[in-house]
């Protein structure tokens, strides 16, 4: 058995407070490791700043290590937990940002940075893109990193599993309009992968956009361990803040490999077309 527990965390961020989002999420960790053991901590893409933030980017990003990296790496350390977050990143030179996920350990150390490869709308007026899809050898398993809307292309989650990857950590800004497709492209890449999936999305409104929630866990069989699905504020019925958390035994992921064998039967010399720049 190499049993695992997750929890996939939606809040609202304050658009641009940085300081406040840390405390609430800081806030989040601590609850979650009060009422049970967890192992990883998984929050939403660009958690620290909220969504919409345009020109002020340039701003609120930091270093990958840095300020919030920090901060939430004693958390981390504090109970014992690896926490994945989006964040905006920035390289030395202060006009290059991405959109970033950090992953850090329970020892407090930064373990990795992944930088968002596919960019949505005006993400691409503040961010450049990432160039790769890194795996993190844990002692929880290897672990691929996945952004939002780099779930509606297969090819970035059968890399990551074709590495080696038996867990992939979501974190995503999904608008409430795309719930439907969110859930079918967790469903569709955890199953065609077979590996397990926790992703965050967060919840609330910036300044136009409002977004959906319904984090959740996703089994290598495609069927969901845990979902907040369905989860709303009683006075506004939007989607409500909250955490899903689940256990799992990771040993599931090359078992249902040997079964399936769907990345065995795979033909790559039949796919040529795929590296094909459109």
């Amino acid at each position: 058995m190499r049993e695992v527990t997750v929890a996939t965390v939606q809040m609202q961020p304050e658009l641009y407070e940085i300081e406040r989002n840390l405390v609430k999420m800081s806030d989040y960790i601590a609850t979650i490791c009060a009422q049970q053991k967890v192992d990883i901590i998984v929050f939403p893409e660009l958690i620290t700043t909220g969504y919409e933030c345009g020109v002020r980017f340039t701003d609120l990003a930091q270093r990958v290590p840095g300020p919030a990296v920090n901060v939430i790496a004693q958390r981390a350390a504090d109970y014992g937990v690896f926490v994945v977050f989006g964040l905006a990143g920035k390289e030395k030179v202060e006009s290059i940002l991405y959109n970033s996920l950090a992953l850090v350990g329970p020892e407090g150390d930064f373990i990795g940075e992944y930088r968002k490869v596919h960019l949505h709308g005006e993400e691409q007026l503040a961010f450049r893109r990432g160039l790769r899809f890194p795996i993190f050898e844990t002692r929880h398993g290897m672990l691929g990193l996945l952004s939002g809307y780099d779930l509606a292309f297969p090819e970035a989650a059968r890399s990551l599993a074709l590495d080696g990857a038996e867990l992939l950590l979501v974190a995503a800004n999904i608008e409430s309009a795309q719930m439907d497709e969110q859930r079918i492209f967790l469903q569709a890449r955890a199953l065609e992968n077979s590996l397990f999936i926790a992703a965050a999305n967060r919840v609330g409104e910036d300044v136009t956009l409002s977004f959906g929630g319904e984090s959740g866990i996703v089994t290598p069989q495609g069927t969901f361990l845990a979902s907040l699905q369905g989860e709303l504020q009683p006075e506004t019925n939007l989607p409500a803040e909250g955490y899903a958390v689940a256990r799992f035994d990771l040993g599931d992921v090359r078992r249902t490999r040997e079964t399936r064998h769907t990345l065995q039967h795979r033909a790559p010399d039949a796919y040529k077309m795929i590296v094909k720049k459109y």
